[in-house]
Parts: structure tokens; C-alpha cells; sequence
């Protein structure tokens, strides 16, 4: 392999791997921010509770209990 066929292919991989780095470190940012951001309770239709046709829907499984809904509400 001549010198000029090596540098050629080193930047390949070169770039490859700093492409990958960039997705990596990406990835790595939303899955931190995802896991650090935790919403808070808003006000829903409890499950079956909705309409379809409608166009009230309710959620499939609430994360907050209507326990802490109500002691917000005040």
C-alpha cells in the first residue's frame, strides 16, 4: 500500500470514527435529559373514562395517582 493509500484510508476511518463519537454523545445527551426531566401530574380523563368518538380520549395508565391531582388542585 502506497503512503498516499493509507493517509486516504486514515481519514476515512478517521472521520468514521469521530461520526460515530458525534452520534454517541448525542444519543448519550437525550437519554440523560430524558432520565433528569420528570413532568408533573396534569389534569386528565381517568382510564376508560373518554369518549373515542368524541374525541376525548383518557390515558392508557395515569403515572399520578388522583390522590396527588387533588391535593394539587388546592
Amino acid at each position: 500500500m502506497s503512503r498516499a493509500a493509507v493517509r486516504r484510508y486514515g481519514g476515512v476511518w478517521l472521520m468514521i470514527a469521530v461520526g460515530l463519537a458525534i452520534v454517541g454523545v448525542a444519543n448519550w445527551h437525550l437519554v440523560s435529559v430524558a432520565n433528569m426531566s420528570q413532568p408533573d401530574c396534569v389534569a386528565h380523563l381517568r382510564p376508560g373514562d373518554g369518549d373515542g368518538a368524541a374525541g376525548r380520549y383518557s390515558a392508557a395508565q395515569s403515572a399520578c395517582s388522583p390522590a396527588a391531582n387533588r391535593s394539587e388542585a388546592r
